[in-house]
Formats: C-alpha cells, structure tokens, sequence
C-alpha cells in the first residue's frame, strides 16, 4: 500500500471488535465539506437527527423525516471513505412494528450507502432490532437519554439516577441480546455508564456518559461551536467557529456599505486579456 493510499473503511463487526481496545472515535455530520474534514481522524461518522435543530431550526428531533435523513446522508457519504456511516432513524420510522422498521431501514441503508442504522430505545425495541438484524441489518443502538421521547421524559433530563439504574442496565441488556453491534449511551452518571461498559460485550459510546465508554461521540457544531443556541454540560467547545463566522460577516457586511468590498483586485477590467480558466 502507497503511502498515499487510503485505508477501507470499517464494518460494524469491526467498530464491535474494539471493544476494549483503542477508544473509537466519532462525531456526527450532516454535510459532505464536514464529513471530509473528519474522515481521516473518525472510526464513524453519524448522520443524526439532530440535524434537524443544527441546521434545520427545529425545536427537537421530533420533525426530522426520512426525506431530511436520507437527504443528508448521501451528502456525509461523498465526504467519505475511511470512516463508516451510520445513519439515525428518524421518529416514527420504526416504532410502529418491526416490519415498518425494516422497510425504512432498508431503504436508509440502500438509498445512502450507510454500514448500519441507528434507533432509540431499549427493552422496547429489542424485538425490532432482532428482527433487523437477522435480516442483515446492522444497528446501533441508543439508550439512556433518548431525545425523541423527550415528551415523555420530560425533558433532556439525567437517566439513571438511582431507581432508574436497573431499568437502563435492563436496556442495555435487551439490545445486546437482540443484536446491536453497539449502544450509544446518552446523559447518564458515570459510574453507570462505567458499569455498562464492564458488564457488556459490545462497544459503549458515550455523549455525556464516561470516560470509561469504549468511545466517544459530539454532535460536531457542538465542538466546533457552530451552534450555539445551548451548551449541553457535556459538550467541550473545540473551537469557536460560530463566533469568528458572525465577525466574518459583520466586517463584510461593513465593507459592502462602505464601497471598500469589492477592491481592485477582486475586479475586472474591460481591455484585460481573460486569463485561462476564466478567473
């Protein structure tokens, strides 16, 4: 192999293969310049649903559609090739029965190339991840925090604290048995997710979990500092893009009233020879 080559990317039974091993590396995308930016440096790439307030201005996850997810998982599937993609389910997708499911999985993973496809819940959709994966399915499964059941939650609130402890370890559990290659585990104390990690025999990645998770994951315009409209505690800004965009943009919009944008050399002349390629 060239130094130059890129290496393939990995499969699902590969991201369960690292188990205890190096910490896997993911951030969520949800267009191709980012998921090139991230390609070389991610285990895989997830198309989330938080798409839908990052860039679309919803309040929740809960307005996100099939259309939106696949949408943007053909764009996040251009920008890559070292990383694996998987991409959410979005709510109401999958509830209603594990055939529904199939067919939109079926259909996620055929119309954007992803490796694998990602639900919320836990004991609850045990049998919908059985029936996904014996029919060559693969999925990530999401418990803990699972935001499109925030109405029912009540809110983005802490799970496993105390008496909520045996139902989340209950969840991990059942989506193991039924198959996920791997289990996000959102917003829950530390020493359970730490206890998860010990007893389970796939890979946990964490958002507000542990240290201790098998690996790690941020929606990306968390990090980076693109979004801003609130800071989960759990979010450690990388970067503070949005803020140097806003000034970015101030200074043109001043340059423009100001006739100081655009200058000289941004301009064309009518007895000028047209250099080659038009620029």
């Amino acid at each position: 192999m060239s130094a130059t080559a890129k290496k393939s990317a990995p499969m699902p039974d590969d991201i369960k293969a690292m188990k205890a091993g190096a910490p896997i590396v993911s951030l969520t995308a949800y267009t191709t310049p980012m998921a090139e930016m991230m390609d070389e440096h991610c285990d895989f790439v997830l198309v989330g649903d938080s798409v839908g307030m990052v860039l679309h201005g919803l309040p929740s996850t809960l307005g996100v559609t099939m259309e939106m997810m696949i949408l943007h998982g053909q764009a996040v599937a251009r920008g890559l090739s070292n990383a694996m993609l998987v991409v959410d389910m979005p709510f109401g997708s999958y509830e209603e029965s594990p055939e529904q499911a199939f067919r939109n999985a079926a259909r996620i993973m055929s119309e954007t190339g992803s490796a694998a496809v990602k639900l919320e819940g836990g004991v609850t959709m045990a049998k919908t991840i059985a029936f996904l994966t014996s029919r060559g399915i693969p999925v990530m499964a999401h418990i803990g925090l699972t935001p499109q059941s925030i109405n029912t939650l009540g809110g983005y609130k802490v799970q496993g604290r105390a008496d909520q402890a045996a139902a989340v370890l209950a969840d991990a559990k059942a989506v193991q048995e039924a198959g996920a290659f791997a289990v996000v585990l959102e917003k829950i104390p530390a020493d359970l997710a730490d206890d998860l990690t010990t007893e389970l025999t796939i890979p946990t990645i964490g958002i507000g979990a542990s240290v201790g998770c098998d690996g790690q994951i941020l929606v990306v315009d968390d990090m980076l500092g693109l979004f801003t409209a609130f800071k989960p505690k759990f979010v450690k800004r990388y970067g503070q893009l949005g803020r140097g965009g806003a000034a970015a943009i101030a200074q043109y919009a001043s340059e423009v009233r100001s006739r100081t944008f655009p200058a000289p050399e941004h301009t064309f002349a009518m007895d000028a020879p047209t250099p080659k390629g038009g620029k």
